[in-house]
């Protein structure tokens, strides 16, 4: 009776999370589309549809997401087989650096990569001045521009997710093929793929779903491609929300169908999974001088190719305002920047805004993701207290904020706590403090989840059985147990989910009041008055924090392996 009282009050908590946060929202939201002058009516979507801008912006946002896979999985995946199947000189530095885009804040990524890569940027007028040209060498707008960035921000997904599926293969088959007269191809083609299939799909997911979620790419070099998320963005700011709410849930009902598609191939990876019981592949010396060479030299390329935009955001951070011009390099150089920051009350607001908040939220994710898993975790025996049609659907509702862009959480949050409402009364979230940790809380507590719920799946039962055979209450097998075993997952996924909120702008730029500005909108207004070594020195200032974050995420990752 008491593992059943105990299953209700969890049930109930997360209850109230899930309508408060991800139904009463995103329902919210698709009332208002379908609703005009307080008579229910497809009008909106009509008239939507019907105009070529918003068709362009549909098909721009899915074509720009497919061909953002496609050169993602060109890059990664051959970088994940040469860094998991071979060794050379320098192979585990090369690797680390692999993933560095991962520390990159989006925003603050576009900002580097323009002061690199720009018409203005170190590149274009190094070229510019060393050829004598009249007009730099190139424009940094449209496709291409995104397309290069979207390939560098997000490749790390392919390059992550396949090289831990290489980690996982089980070496005996391809050897086995080979023993029977197969070609490589052939291996390559009916052994390997089949088994990384699980690992390449959450990839090209992943990178779909974060690319139809851009918002900062298209925004700063997006020059005429139009995407959802910003024809979202210009709506509200012209205050045609009905426009804005009607896009949201189409925005939504794309990136909702991707999630589908990767519940759908779960069991898939499950599968898969299971056929890897086998040793891994050990990693393969290149024999050859010359061929050693040649992947020492790529290797080396491609990390300069991926350390130059941070370094040239440091770089521009010490550069004095007003000092870069025409030059290829700034002319003068100060730390002026970085005093400003640590000195101006304004900068100190900005980062203890954007920290307060980041921990709000991310403690809150954790805690009530602890509350989450037990509850499916309980799910056996006699404390069962609904069938495994509804625990899907839990599973589900919790996921739906991940897959759902920045946009359409900040969106459907405003959309229903930006007046009096059933849920909250009379009491507006809107244009308080609290709405961006809430956002915040919303997007990423998926992460930890999921987190939590991997350490809690390693968990061996017997032993929880074994400590309650000795006497001990459910308290206690929590604390003594269960608690220390997934701690390490736990904080893994709260300091992710911690950075992540951190260097937010998406949503930020939504529903930021005064109150809250955080760090990525100093920055954006910092850009707007060309106050480029300020942006600069913000961006540099994240980036260690991130790095310090994400270093700790790590050794607590491996605890929990």
């Amino acid at each position: 009776m008491k593992t059943d009282r105990r299953s209700v009050a969890l049930l109930l908590i997360t209850a109230i999370i899930l309508i408060y946060g991800v139904i009463y929202p995103n329902i919210s939201v698709v009332i208002s589309s379908f609703q005009r002058e307080g008579s229910w009516t497809l009008a909106n979507y009509r008239e939507i549809l019907s105009q070529g801008i918003v068709i362009e912006a549909i098909v721009s946002s899915v074509g720009l997401s497919i061909g953002t896979v496609l050169f993602c999985a060109l890059v990664g995946v051959p970088l994940a087989f040469l860094f998991e199947r071979y060794t050379f000189p320098g192979r585990r530095l090369f690797a680390a650096l692999a993933a560095l885009p991962l520390v990159l804040p989006p925003l603050v990524g576009t900002v580097a990569f323009i002061f690199l890569c720009g018409e203005s940027g170190i590149l274009a007028h190094g070229i510019q001045n060393l050829f004598g040209l009249q007009n730099p060498p190139w424009r940094l707008r449209g496709w291409p521009a995104i397309l290069l960035f979207h390939t560098y921000t997000m490749y790390p997904f392919f390059y992550v997710l396949t090289g831990a599926g290489l980690r996982r293969i089980d070496a005996s088959l391809a050897e086995a093929a080979r023993g029977l007269g197969a070609s490589k191809f052939t291996v390559i083609r009916r052994v390997l793929l089949p088994q990384l299939t699980p690992s390449l799909l959450a990839a090209a997911l992943l990178t779909f779903m974060t690319s139809m979620a851009s918002f900062s790419a298209p925004l700063l070099f997006g020059g005429d491609v139009r995407v959802l998320t910003l024809e979202i963005f210009r709506a509200r700011q012209r205050g045609d929300f009905t426009l804005a709410v009607t896009e949201t849930v189409i925005l939504a009902i794309i990136s909702l169908g991707a999630l589908i598609v990767f519940q759908r191939y779960e069991g898939t990876r499950k599968f898969a999974a299971a056929a890897m019981k086998g040793a891994p592949r050990r990693r393969a010396s290149i024999g050859s001088g010359a061929a050693r060479v040649l992947a020492t030299v790529a290797a080396v390329i491609f990390a300069i190719v991926l350390i130059l935009p941070v370094a040239t955001l440091v770089l521009v951070s010490f550069a004095q305002e007003g000092s870069w011009t025409t030059q290829t390099f700034p002319a003068a150089y100060t730390v002026a920047n970085y005093q400003r920051l640590f000195g101006d009350p304004y900068a100190a607001e900005v980062f203890f805004n954007s920290v307060t908040m980041s921990v709000i939220a991310a403690l809150a994710a954790m805690l009530w993701s602890f509350c989450v898993v037990m509850l499916l975790r309980r799910q056996t025996g006699r404390s069962k207290v609904f069938g495994e049609g509804w625990r899907r659907l839990l599973s589900l509702l919790v996921l739906v904020p991940w897959a759902l862009p920045g946009t359409v959480v900040a969106v459907s949050v405003a959309e229903a706590y930006g007046q009096p409402s059933l849920l909250l009364g009379s009491f507006i979230l809107v244009g308080t403090f609290w709405i961006l940790p809430v956002v915040y809380f919303l997007r990423f507590m998926p992460l930890v989840v999921r987190a939590l719920q991997a350490s809690v799946e390693q968990l061996d039962p017997s032993l929880e059985e074994a400590a309650g055979s000795l006497g001990a209450r459910a308290w206690q097998r929590f604390t003594r147990v269960t608690l220390p075993l997934v701690w390490p997952g736990a904080v893994a996924g709260t300091l992710l989910a911690f950075v992540i909120a951190l260097g937010e702008y998406v949503a930020s730029v939504l529903v930021f009041v005064p109150a809250n500005r955080p760090i990525s909108i100093a920055i954006a207004s910092e850009l707007r008055d060309f106050n480029l070594g300020a942006a600069a020195a913000y961006g540099v200032v994240l980036i260690v924090i991130i790095s310090i974050s994400m270093v700790v995420a790590g050794r607590l990752e491996r605890l929990r392996g």
